[in-house]
C-alpha cells in the first residue's frame, strides 16, 4: 500500500501552492486540487517568465465558476466582503480573521466548490480554529484575486439571461487529445494481442496512465499478503485490548437483540464495531503537520527528504520534510507503508490508517480487504458472516457500512474502487455509487474487457492453489455481491456529511466536505380528512422513530428522515449505554439543520393559529436556535422546551419549523446539541408535536 495520494499529499495547509499561488493556471480538480499551481508558483519565485500571460488566471476562481449560477453569485458575494474588508481597513485585524466554525463560513463557503481556495489563493492561512491573512500578506495578491471574482460576477450579473451561461473551461479541458496520444490498444500487458483488447474505448486512454493502472492492481494485490504473516498479526494483537472489546461488544448485543430479537447480526458484528472506535479514538493518530520534536511549536510541510535504507526497509520511498516556524529545525516524516512498522508509529493520513486496520482485522480472526479508489482515498472492508455481506469501513472516520459516503457525502467523482484479499481481486466500485451511470462515463484511463480480463488473470493465478471448496465458497459471494452491485441505492443519512478526518485545508482541497448539502425533501400537504376537520395534527416519537399523523386517522410514518422538508449535517443517534436517542449533528459538523414544511394553499386553506411543542437539550456551550417560518411572517421560537402558540400566522398558507444547532466544546461538540432526546423506553411522550388551525381561503 502506498502513500501516496490521499496518503501522500504534504499537509496542503503548508505547501507553497497554497500560500503563494500568483502563478496558478490549470483547473481545479477533485481530489487533487491546486496541485499544477505549484510549478508555475516556482517559476514565478525565480523571477522567470514562463507563467507569463496565465499569471492572470486563477485555478480557484476557475473552479468557482464552474458551480451554478446561485451558488458561484451566493459564495463570491461572501469572499468579495471579505476582501473589500482587508483592504479598506488594512490595519484592522477583525476583518483578517474568519472562525472555521462560524455558521456563514461553513454553509456558504466550506461547501462550494472552488470557494476556499480562493480564500487560500488571497493569501489566508489556516491556523487551529480560524482562517487568518497574515499581517505580511500580499495585498497586491489579495486584489488580483479579489478582481478576479469580481470581474466574473459582473460578467453573470450584466450578461443577457436568456442565454445559457457556460463555466470556463480550464487548460487542461480545453485541451483535445493529440494526434501522436498512444491509444489503450498498444499496449503490451499480459501479452495480449490486438484481437483480444476491446474494438473500442470511450475515450483514447494513454499507455502510460493504463499502464499505472494495471501495474497498481498487481502491487496491492502482492502486498495484502502481508497481513497473513501469523508473526505479524500476533504483534497485533498484542497492541489490541481484545478482551475488553469483546465485553463491550458482548453488553451491546444484547441491548439490540432486547430492541431487536429478530436482528441478523452477532457478536462478531459489534465486535467489529468497538475495533472500529477503538482505533479511532485510542490507537492511531491524524497527521496534518507535525510538533517540531526540538520545541514542540507546529510545522509547516517543506518539500521532501531522501529516504534512508531504515526507512525504505519498511516501504517509505517519500519522506516529508516538516520544517518548525520557531527554531528552524527539520522534523523527517516517512511515509510507512509497511503495517508492522506502523503498529510502532501509530500515525499517519489515510495509507496509513487503512494499511495497519486491515492487519488488525485479520489479526482479530475478520476477514478483511484492502479498499483503493484512483480518486485518493483507502479503506476496508469486512466480511459479515451474520449478514452474508461484505461491511464497508473506514477508521479514519470511525463510519461502518455507510459505502455512499464518498460520493454523496464527500462530493467524491468516483471511477474506480478496488477491494483486495488474499484470495481476490474485485472491482468494487458499484458499491459505491448510486449514479452507476454517470460513473461509467469516467472509467476512461483503459477498456472494460482488458480491466476484466486482468482481474480474472490475476484471480485465476490466486486462487490456482485453493482447496475447491474455498473456491465454491468465494463464487457463492461474489454472485452476491453481483445482485448488491446492481440493486437500486439510495443514501442514507448518514451518508450525507462531508469528511470529518484532516485539516479544512485538507479537506477543501481534496473536495471532500461534502456537496451544497441542503436538498429538498417531504412537505406535507393537507389531505382530504384534513381539509374536512380544518385541523393539522403532527408528532414524533424519538424512541419508536416515527411521527403519527393524528389528524388524518393516525397515520404512522416510520423514520425521522421520511418527514423532513431539508436537513444539512443531521442524523438520530441511538446511545445504547445509556439507552437515550436524539436526532444530532452529525460528528465533526460545526452546525446543522433540519426543517419540517406544512402546506395548505394548493387545497384552498389558510392557517389560522399555530401551536408548536419544539423541544431541545445543550451541553456546554451548545446551541439551538428554533425559527418558525410562513409566506407572510417569520419569528424565533425561544427556549429549548415548552409548548409555543401563536395567531400571527393567520392567513398564510404554508409553514416551515427549523432547528439550527452549532456550538459545543472539543471533539464531542457535535452531541451538545440534540434535539429530542429521550429514553429508549419512552413510547408515550412525543417531544416534537405541530397542531395547526385550518380555515378555507
Amino acid at each position: 500500500m502506498t502513500a501516496a495520494g490521499g496518503r501522500g499529499q504534504a499537509p496542503l495547509q503548508s505547501r507553497p501552492a497554497l500560500r503563494a499561488a500568483g502563478g496558478r493556471a490549470s483547473a481545479v480538480r477533485a481530489g487533487g486540487r491546486l496541485r499544477a499551481g505549484a510549478r508555475l508558483e516556482r517559476q514565478r519565485q525565480r523571477g522567470g517568465q514562463a507563467a507569463g500571460s496565465a499569471a492572470m488566471a486563477s485555478a480557484a476562481v476557475e473552479a468557482l465558476s464552474e458551480n451554478p449560477e446561485a451558488l458561484f453569485l451566493d459564495a463570491s458575494e461572501l469572499l468579495l466582503r471579505y476582501a473589500d474588508n482587508i483592504l479598506r481597513n488594512p490595519n484592522e485585524d477583525k476583518y483578517k480573521s474568519i472562525k472555521i466554525g462560524n455558521q456563514t463560513f461553513s454553509n456558504r463557503l466550506l461547501p462550494v466548490k472552488g470557494a476556499v481556495e480562493c480564500l487560500f489563493e488571497m493569501g489566508f492561512q489556516e491556523e487551529e480554529t480560524h482562517l487568518v491573512f497574515p499581517k505580511n500578506g500580499s495585498v497586491q495578491r489579495l486584489q488580483r484575486i479579489r478582481d478576479l471574482i469580481a470581474a466574473e460576477r459582473s460578467r453573470r450579473t450584466t450578461a443577457n439571461k436568456s442565454a445559457p451561461i457556460s463555466a470556463p473551461l480550464s487548460a487542461s479541458a480545453r485541451a483535445q487529445p493529440s494526434q501522436s496520444e498512444t491509444s489503450f490498444r498498444a499496449l503490451p500487458f499480459f501479452n495480449e494481442t490486438p484481437q483480444q483488447l476491446p474494438a473500442q474505448i470511450s475515450r483514447p486512454a494513454t499507455m502510460n496512465s493504463a499502464r499505472s493502472l494495471l501495474a497498481t492492481l498487481k502491487t496491492h494485490f502482492q502486498e495484502v499478503l502481508m497481513y497473513e504473516d501469523t508473526r505479524l498479526q500476533q504483534k497485533a494483537l498484542a497492541c489490541i485490548p481484545v478482551q475488553e472489546l469483546r465485553k463491550r461488544a458482548n453488553e451491546k448485543l444484547l441491548s439490540a437483540t432486547k430492541l431487536d430479537p429478530g436482528a441478523t447480526v452477532n457478536l462478531e458484528d459489534f465486535l467489529l464495531l468497538e475495533l472500529l472506535r477503538w482505533f479511532k479514538e485510542d490507537f492511531f493518530q491524524w497527521v496534518d503537520s507535525l510538533r517540531c520534536n526540538t520545541c514542540g511549536e507546529v510545522t509547516e510541510s517543506s518539500g521532501s527528504l531522501p529516504p534512508s535504507s531504515e526507512d525504505r526497509r519498511w516501504g517509505a520511498e517519500r519522506v516529508e520534510n516538516h520544517l518548525c516556524r520557531k527554531c528552524h529545525t527539520s522534523n523527517r516524516f516517512p511515509r510507512y507503508n509497511h503495517a508492522e512498522k506502523l503498529l510502532e508509529t501509530r500515525r499517519g493520513r489515510c495509507g496509513e490508517w487503512a494499511n495497519c486496520f486491515t492487519l488488525c482485522c485479520r489479526a482479530m480472526g475478520f476477514e478483511a480487504r484492502f479498499v483503493w479508489c484512483t480518486t485518493d482515498h483507502v479503506w476496508t472492508e469486512v466480511y459479515s458472516v451474520s449478514q452474508k455481506r461484505w461491511l464497508h469501513c473506514d477508521p479514519c472516520e470511525n463510519v461502518c457500512d455507510k459505502p455512499l459516503l464518498y460520493e454523496i457525502g464527500w462530493g467524491k467523482k468516483l471511477s474506480y474502487v478496488f477491494a483486495f484479499s488474499k484470495d481476490e481481486v474485485i472491482d468494487v466500485s458499484w458499491r459505491y455509487s448510486c449514479k452507476h451511470t454517470e460513473l461509467l462515463t469516467r472509467r476512461t484511463q483503459l477498456g472494460e474487457g482488458l480491466l476484466r480480463e486482468t482481474i480474472n488473470k490475476l484471480n485465476s493465478e490466486r486462487k490456482h492453489f485453493l482447496p475447491q471448496e474455498r473456491k465454491q465458497e468465494l463464487l457463492e459471494r461474489y454472485i452476491v455481491e453481483l445482485v448488491e452491485f446492481i440493486s437500486p441505492k439510495t443514501p442514507n443519512p448518514g451518508e450525507l456529511g462531508g469528511r470529518t478526518s484532516g485539516s479544512v485545508m485538507w479537506r477543501v482541497a481534496r473536495g471532500e466536505t461534502g456537496a451544497q448539502a441542503q436538498n429538498d425533501g417531504f412537505s406535507f400537504t393537507a389531505t382530504e380528512k384534513e381539509k374536512a376537520a380544518k385541523l393539522f395534527h403532527l408528532k414524533y416519537n424519538a424512541a419508536e422513530n416515527h411521527y403519527i399523523r393524528v389528524s388524518n386517522d393516525n397515520e404512522i410514518i416510520h423514520g425521522w428522515e421520511k418527514g423532513v422538508w431539508k436537513m444539512d449535517s443531521v442524523f438520530r443517534k441511538v446511545e445504547q449505554d445509556w439507552k437515550m436517542v436524539y436526532i444530532a449533528r452529525t460528528e465533526g459538523a460545526t452546525s446543522a439543520k433540519v426543517s419540517w414544511k406544512f402546506e395548505c394553499g394548493s387545497v384552498g386553506l389558510k392557517i389560522v393559529n399555530v401551536s408548536i411543542r419544539s423541544t431541545s437539550q445543550t451541553f456546554q456551550s451548545g446551541r439551538v436556535q428554533w425559527h418558525l417560518g410562513s409566506n407572510l411572517i417569520n419569528v424565533d421560537l425561544s427556549g429549548d422546551q415548552g409548548v409555543h402558540s401563536l395567531a400571527n400566522f393567520d392567513g398564510s398558507t404554508e409553514l416551515v419549523l427549523e432547528a439550527e444547532m452549532s456550538g459545543g466544546d472539543g471533539d464531542v461538540a457535535w452531541q451538545h446539541t440534540q434535539l429530542f432526546r429521550q429514553s429508549l423506553d419512552d413510547h408515550q411522550e412525543y417531544p416534537m408535536e405541530i397542531i395547526i388551525t385550518l380555515k378555507d381561503i
